[in-house]
């Protein structure tokens, strides 16, 4: 089975085969922000179910720059022995296990973040949304290069720990993605308008973490194919991006695409000929493939193990990434590999209530209660209620911010 093949990176590290657990968040930190038990549990479930690469949830860089309320961050060595705990269960397993490092810059709830920032002051536009997010202060050139610097320090503590690799969140609209847009990246300096300055941004971030971890060790990025909205990030800037990266030694290019704004990775907006070709964005990754040869990853849409064999056989990819059926079968390489499991069959919870079903956030707290279950030793349930599930997380949403977690988290403190 070619989905049980090797693949050598870059920098020369091996996969154990082509199957990777696509980032997914968990929003389950509690108020200090460190990682848990319950996060750690919930990995080992799907480290024993025999994905090669495994990568975590947003892990921000910045204690001032939450995306969510139970958001992870790595920005000092505070919570060093958890994180070595978590980084240790792939130890002697052959599996790589990838801490995700994000800014979401104005994709940040306004509720939690006492101030926002981004390339530009363009607020963040979610239809019937808006109100959760603020106004946004147009990022300073020291205070870009502090994050960028935030970049490289929080992958070399993930290193140290133990992770074998980091991926940069380029895209979805958090910061790096804000940074490639000329829709929210308006500005008149060497950050803003032609596509090299408004792709420095990234390049900077990954030469930061490479000259801090070493060119032994893997360094991922996902980037937007598009943007998928007027007057933003195109498909052949992205091509160009993902060429400039790979020409810099970027040993894995995971694409998706789309923002808040406009939810392509939540196959929103995806044409009908690709509808019909079962994954979202494979029209972008064949056309990418004719220009470098850095291994590629996609996630979104894949739902049959035939679809998954043609395009790794065809070398239309060399990663299939899976995000949301790994919540419903933990297990899911090994019973691919063994022959049990053939099709994907998940759910898409619905409220009936338009803004939240087409917006993905219900879809999205589902699968995170079942993130939640996994790491409390449960079982999926593929039945349980999006009303049930909406009301828990809103719930557990304002116990947060009333009763345990203050509205502002301050800068390089660990508790409040």
């Amino acid at each position: 089975m070619n989905l049980q093949t090797e693949l050598i990176l870059p920098c020369g590290v091996t996969l154990q085969n082509r199957i990777a657990k696509s980032a997914m968040s968990e929003n389950m930190s509690p108020r200090h922000h460190g990682p848990t038990k319950a996060i750690i549990h919930a990995y080992q479930r799907w480290v024993d179910g025999g994905s090669g690469l495994l990568l975590t949830g947003n892990i921000m860089v910045d204690g001032k720059a939450l995306g969510e309320p139970g958001n992870v961050i790595v920005e000092d060595k505070a919570d060093f022995e958890l994180l070595q705990q978590w980084a240790g269960i792939v130890k002697n397993t052959g599996a790589h296990l990838w801490p995700q490092i994000n800014h979401p810059g104005r994709q940040a709830i306004g509720a939690i973040n006492k101030e926002v920032v981004a390339p530009s002051a363009i607020m963040t536009n979610v239809k019937g949304m808006s109100k959760m997010f603020k106004q946004p202060r147009a990022l300073k050139e020291t205070e870009i290069l502090d994050i960028i610097d935030r970049f490289g320090n929080t992958a070399a503590i993930l290193k140290e720990a133990g992770f074998t690799g980091v991926q940069i969140h380029g895209a979805h609209g958090y910061l790096v993605s804000q940074f490639l847009s000329p829709l929210v990246n308006q500005r008149q300096d060497q950050w803003g308008g032609n596509l090299e300055n408004r792709a420095r941004f990234v390049l900077e971030v990954y030469k930061n973490i490479r000259a801090k971890v070493g060119d032994r060790f893997p360094i991922g990025i996902k980037i937007n194919s598009a943007d998928f909205q007027r007057g933003g990030f195109t498909e052949e800037e992205s091509m160009e991006v993902v060429q400039l990266l790979g020409d810099n030694g970027m040993d894995l290019i995971e694409i998706s695409g789309g923002t808040y704004e406009r939810p392509a990775m939540m196959g929103a907006v995806q044409r009908k000929s690709t509808e019909e070709r079962e994954v979202y964005f494979l029209d972008y990754v064949k056309k990418v493939r004719k220009l470098l040869r850095t291994p590629l990853m996609l996630t979104g849409g894949f739902r049959t193990v035939a679809t998954m064999e043609r395009a790794i056989a065809e070398g239309e990819l060399d990663v299939v990434g899976i995000a949301r059926p790994f919540t419903l079968h933990p297990d899911l390489p090994n019973r691919i590999f063994d022959g049990s499991l053939i099709q994907l069959n998940v759910p898409t919870p619905k409220t009936g209530i338009k803004m939240l079903d087409t917006s993905g956030f219900v879809d999205t707290m589902w699968h995170e209660i079942h993130i939640r279950r996994l790491g409390e030793g449960k079982n999926p349930k593929p039945t349980l209620s999006p009303y049930s599930v909406l009301g828990h997380n809103l719930s557990a949403t304002l116990k947060k911010l009333v009763f345990g977690l203050p509205i502002f988290k301050g800068s390089n403190k660990r508790g409040f």
